[in-house]
């Protein structure tokens, strides 16, 4: 009886062991697991980082390495950009500019890392990227709004006037993203560049035909001291199918007589 106890209190110490050993295991896998995760990023790091700096080395300039690496490797340039903008702080405004001239498809997540990192200011960061490539200007401003909304207005004045002939396309895109700051985003824009007021009517009325007395009646309001913008505003929004009788109601609050409404509805 007593060996069958022995045999027992073994049994189930071997058990208790066997168990501890195995959770001790487990525990060990999981803590090691991020760390051999961590160990594979920090190197892919280190030698993107040393990298660079010998094409920087090599080339004189981050711009031109950069470039050489967009070429190269396109499909790595964001990784790449984030490092540069780690390693040469100073130098963010080439490392943008180079990356999104070099690789335009990747402007809108570069223009989040540059926001991210707090390089420069957003409004500055936008101007930067508009100006390597103004034909990605939407997702420009897109990914600088999402990044900061609470910098909406001057996001919007600066892209306009960075980039006047795409005003519609910059109020457009905004809108749509912010439809319930469509005078908010009229306003900056045309208070900005004021002669885009019948392009900026003409887009936001193709998205938003119900808002259509807001669009026209804040385009007119700001552009009141350009009469033959007004006039063509008129004129615009009439081919939208906004009623002469409102149109009318907007000219005439603008400061326009009856006969100058009636010469901008009859052309």
């Amino acid at each position: 009886m007593l060996r069958s106890v022995t045999l027992l209190s073994a049994a189930l110490l071997i058990s208790q062991v066997s168990f501890l050993a195995i959770a001790q295991d487990a525990a060990q896998l999981e803590a090691t697991q991020p760390h051999h995760i961590i160990q594979e990023e920090n190197e892919s790091n280190r030698f993107q980082t040393t990298f660079l700096k010998r094409q920087v080395d090599q080339t004189m300039s981050v711009g031109r390495a950069i470039s050489s690496i967009a070429g190269h490797y396109p499909k790595e340039i964001v990784s790449i950009v984030d490092i540069a903008l780690d390693t040469y702080p100073d130098k963010y405004r080439e490392i943008i500019f180079a990356a999104i001239s070099a690789q335009p498809a990747s402007t809108e997540e570069i223009v989040k890392l540059a926001i991210e990192k707090e390089v420069s200011s957003c409004p500055n960061i936008v101007q930067l990227a508009i100006k390597a490539e103004p034909t990605y200007v939407d997702f420009v401003v897109q990914a600088a709004a999402l990044s900061t909304p609470e910098e909406l207005d001057e996001i919007v004045r600066v892209a306009v006037l960075t980039q006047p002939d795409a005003a519609d396309s910059i109020v457009q895109t905004l809108s749509q993203e912010h439809p319930n700051k469509i005078v908010e985003i009229m306003t900056s824009a045309l208070n900005a560049v004021p002669f885009v007021g019948e392009y900026v009517v003409d887009a936001l009325l193709a998205v938003f035909p119900n808002e259509a007395e807001k669009v026209v009646e804040t385009a007119v309001r700001e552009s009141s001291q350009q009469r033959e913008q007004v006039l063509r505003i008129l004129n615009t929004a009439q081919n939208a199918g906004v009623s002469d009788d409102k149109l009318k109601e907007y000219g005439i609050s603008a400061g326009l007589t009856e006969n100058d409404v009636q010469t901008a509805l009859n052309n």
